[in-house]
Protein backbone atom coordinates (compact mmCIF):
# COMPACT_ATOMS: atom_id res chain seq x y z
CA UNK A 1 0.00 0.00 0.00
CA UNK A 2 1.81 3.23 -1.19
CA UNK A 3 1.66 6.06 1.84
CA UNK A 4 -0.34 9.06 1.24
CA UNK A 5 1.95 11.28 3.26
CA UNK A 6 5.38 10.52 1.08
CA UNK A 7 4.87 8.22 -1.21
CA UNK A 8 6.85 4.68 -0.75
CA UNK A 9 5.60 1.53 -1.21
CA UNK A 10 6.78 0.09 1.79
CA UNK A 11 3.78 0.11 4.72
CA UNK A 12 3.01 -2.05 7.33
CA UNK A 13 -0.11 -3.10 9.42
CA UNK A 14 -0.50 -1.86 12.44
CA UNK A 15 -3.97 -3.16 13.65
CA UNK A 16 -7.14 -4.79 11.78
CA UNK A 17 -10.54 -4.71 13.09
CA UNK A 18 -13.75 -6.03 11.54
CA UNK A 19 -16.22 -3.66 11.19
CA UNK A 20 -20.29 -3.07 9.83
CA UNK A 21 -21.24 -6.90 10.83
CA UNK A 22 -17.68 -8.27 9.43
CA UNK A 23 -18.09 -6.83 6.02
CA UNK A 24 -15.71 -4.51 6.13
CA UNK A 25 -12.42 -4.68 7.47
CA UNK A 26 -10.56 -1.75 9.05
CA UNK A 27 -6.65 -1.52 8.43
CA UNK A 28 -4.32 0.87 10.30
CA UNK A 29 -0.97 1.10 8.53
CA UNK A 30 2.18 2.95 8.87
CA UNK A 31 4.57 4.19 6.60
CA UNK A 32 8.22 2.68 6.97
CA UNK A 33 9.76 5.65 5.69
CA UNK A 34 7.85 8.49 7.29
CA UNK A 35 6.58 6.69 10.52
CA UNK A 36 2.98 8.26 8.69
CA UNK A 37 -0.15 6.59 9.51
CA UNK A 38 -3.59 6.00 8.23
CA UNK A 39 -6.38 3.89 7.91
CA UNK A 40 -7.53 1.69 4.74
CA UNK A 41 -10.85 0.06 4.31
CA UNK A 42 -11.56 -3.71 2.68
CA UNK A 43 -14.96 -4.22 1.41
CA UNK A 44 -16.73 -6.82 -1.07
CA UNK A 45 -18.01 -4.26 -3.80
CA UNK A 46 -20.77 -4.85 -6.14
CA UNK A 47 -19.74 -4.25 -9.43
CA UNK A 48 -21.37 -6.53 -11.44
CA UNK A 49 -24.88 -5.08 -11.04
CA UNK A 50 -26.48 -3.31 -14.21
CA UNK A 51 -28.92 -0.06 -13.32
CA UNK A 52 -32.17 -0.02 -15.59
CA UNK A 53 -33.23 3.69 -15.98
CA UNK A 54 -36.44 5.33 -16.27
CA UNK A 55 -35.38 5.91 -20.08
CA UNK A 56 -34.38 2.79 -21.25
CA UNK A 57 -31.03 2.93 -20.63
CA UNK A 58 -28.64 0.79 -18.87
CA UNK A 59 -25.26 1.92 -16.51
CA UNK A 60 -23.21 0.33 -14.02
CA UNK A 61 -24.27 0.07 -10.16
CA UNK A 62 -22.11 3.17 -9.08
CA UNK A 63 -22.13 3.20 -4.99
CA UNK A 64 -20.80 7.07 -4.86
CA UNK A 65 -23.49 8.42 -6.75
CA UNK A 66 -26.13 6.45 -3.86
CA UNK A 67 -23.40 8.32 -0.95
CA UNK A 68 -23.58 11.74 -2.39
CA UNK A 69 -27.64 11.06 -2.55
CA UNK A 70 -27.72 10.58 0.93
CA UNK A 71 -25.50 13.06 1.69
CA UNK A 72 -27.80 15.70 0.61
CA UNK A 73 -30.60 13.96 2.13
CA UNK A 74 -29.65 14.45 5.48
CA UNK A 75 -28.28 18.07 4.19
CA UNK A 76 -27.19 19.72 7.60
CA UNK A 77 -28.49 17.07 10.24
CA UNK A 78 -26.33 15.30 12.36
CA UNK A 79 -24.89 12.35 10.32
CA UNK A 80 -21.64 10.20 10.11
CA UNK A 81 -20.38 9.10 7.03
CA UNK A 82 -20.17 5.34 8.87
CA UNK A 83 -23.84 5.54 9.27
CA UNK A 84 -24.29 6.13 5.42
CA UNK A 85 -21.73 3.79 4.61
CA UNK A 86 -23.81 1.31 6.70
CA UNK A 87 -27.17 1.91 4.88
CA UNK A 88 -25.47 1.69 1.72
CA UNK A 89 -23.40 -1.61 2.79
CA UNK A 90 -27.35 -3.09 3.84
CA UNK A 91 -28.69 -2.11 0.51
CA UNK A 92 -26.22 -3.32 -1.50
CA UNK A 93 -26.61 -7.06 0.67
CA UNK A 94 -30.27 -7.24 -0.23
CA UNK A 95 -29.13 -6.43 -3.94
CA UNK A 96 -26.64 -8.40 -4.53
CA UNK A 97 -27.21 -12.12 -5.62
CA UNK A 98 -30.57 -11.77 -6.69
CA UNK A 99 -30.09 -10.49 -10.06
CA UNK A 100 -27.50 -8.97 -12.02
CA UNK A 101 -30.02 -5.78 -13.29
CA UNK A 102 -32.31 -3.56 -10.74
CA UNK A 103 -34.16 -0.83 -11.64
CA UNK A 104 -33.45 2.80 -10.46
CA UNK A 105 -36.92 2.81 -8.90
CA UNK A 106 -36.55 0.25 -6.75
CA UNK A 107 -33.19 1.55 -5.81
CA UNK A 108 -34.57 4.83 -4.58
CA UNK A 109 -37.75 3.28 -2.91
CA UNK A 110 -35.17 0.92 -1.10
CA UNK A 111 -33.06 4.13 -0.26
CA UNK A 112 -36.37 5.73 0.79
CA UNK A 113 -37.51 2.76 3.41
CA UNK A 114 -34.23 2.93 4.74
CA UNK A 115 -34.18 6.55 5.21
CA UNK A 116 -37.55 6.35 6.73
CA UNK A 117 -36.41 4.24 9.62
CA UNK A 118 -32.81 6.62 10.09
CA UNK A 119 -34.31 10.23 9.84
CA UNK A 120 -37.46 11.32 9.21
CA UNK A 121 -36.31 14.69 7.79
CA UNK A 122 -33.80 12.87 5.75
CA UNK A 123 -36.64 10.61 4.63
CA UNK A 124 -38.74 14.24 3.68
CA UNK A 125 -35.89 15.92 1.77
CA UNK A 126 -35.53 12.80 -0.16
CA UNK A 127 -38.76 11.96 -0.87
CA UNK A 128 -39.28 15.62 -1.99
CA UNK A 129 -36.93 15.12 -4.86
CA UNK A 130 -37.78 11.21 -5.32
CA UNK A 131 -41.54 11.60 -6.14
CA UNK A 132 -41.57 15.26 -7.72
CA UNK A 133 -43.16 16.91 -5.22
CA UNK A 134 -45.04 19.98 -6.70
CA UNK A 135 -46.26 22.00 -3.55
CA UNK A 136 -47.29 22.12 -0.03
CA UNK A 137 -49.83 19.59 -0.51
CA UNK A 138 -47.42 16.60 -1.52
CA UNK A 139 -45.32 17.42 1.95
CA UNK A 140 -48.37 17.25 3.86
CA UNK A 141 -49.70 13.79 2.25
CA UNK A 142 -46.28 11.89 3.19
CA UNK A 143 -46.29 13.32 6.41
CA UNK A 144 -49.68 11.65 7.64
Amino acid sequence: MKCPACGNMETKVVDSRVVEDGKTIRRRRSCEYCEHRFSTWERVVVTDLLVLKKDGSKELYDRDKLKRALIIAFGKKDFSLEKIDSIILKLEAKWSGKTKEITSVKIWEDLLMALREESEVAYVRFASVFMEFDGLKDFNKILE
